[in-house]
């Protein structure tokens, strides 16, 4: 079968400010233009099946709000934690304060503060995006002895989980990065992430601006366990993003030896 090699597979959003000024930066620019390519950590499908229609999105690897081209003084302050997402029309930017409900103005500061999650639409905001994604010939580990067998001979190993509601169905493919082997006992567990959780209560057009961050880990093919990024409590007056809420769900889960 075949599945992502996501060590190759990026994406990349143009900012030409000569062309569409961008809309999502926090500061001047030095350049007009930039191409910013970040590495896929995520794909999600989702398929509407009562109209066989289906969404791609994916998920940015994570980094930190810069100044490009800054002579000195590169990192923002206050910094975020970066994470974007995007599909071919719609993105989704995610910023990681030290607290919830911190932010930052926008450039030019007419267009107001910029929020925790920014919405927004690709044409409005980018000259471009080109999303490359690479796929290469997989073989699909049958069983535990051939996952373990896999791990401990350091092989690239991507996963694929696979639900449904009534209305939609979701396909996460995800590189595995930490993973457990234990091959007395013929065991698996991976520990993952971060992925795309879809809320699946949306319509469509509206999917992106429902998506939360999560680490996964699978030991079985039915079953899944998410550890999902929400507000957590420091003080009755503290709020920091953090992986803290535990989700079991009934799932189809493989992995794939590239």
């Amino acid at each position: 079968m075949e599945a992502i090699d996501f060590p190759i597979s990026y994406f990349t959003w143009r900012t030409d400010w000569e062309k569409i000024p961008s809309r999502t930066t926090s500061s001047k620019p030095h350049f007009t233009l930039n191409n910013a390519r970040i590495p896929i950590d995520c794909r999600c499908e989702i398929a509407e099946k009562t109209t066989g229609e289906t969404r791609d999105f994916v998920l940015g690897a994570s980094c930190k709000t810069e100044r490009v081209g800054a002579p000195r003084d590169i990192w923002t302050e206050p910094n975020a934690d970066f994470i974007p997402i995007f599909s071919q029309d719609r993105f989704m930017m995610i910023k990681t304060f030290d607290r919830v409900g911190r932010s930052v103005q926008l450039y030019p500061p007419t267009l107001g503060q910029q929020p925790e999650r920014q919405i927004g639409r690709v044409a409005d905001n980018f000259d471009g995006v080109r999303i490359d994604i690479v796929h290469r010939e997989g073989e699909l580990l049958e069983n535990t002895e051939q996952v373990v067998e896999a791990v401990l001979d350091n092989r690239q190993l991507v996963a694929r989980t696979e639900y449904e509601d009534e209305r939609y169905a979701v396909t996460l493919d995800y590189p595995v990065k930490t993973i457990n082997a234990n091959e007395r006992d013929g065991f698996f567990q991976t520990d993952t992430g971060p992925v795309l959780l879809p809320d699946l209560s949306r319509d469509p057009d509206d999917l992106i601006s429902g998506f939360e961050l999560a680490f996964s880990a699978f030991s079985t093919a039915d079953w899944i366990e998410f550890i999902i990024r929400v507000p957590t409590p420091l003080t009755d007056e503290i709020s920091v993003y953090h992986y803290s809420k535990s989700l079991r769900m009934d799932t189809t889960n493989s992995v794939v030896l590239l």
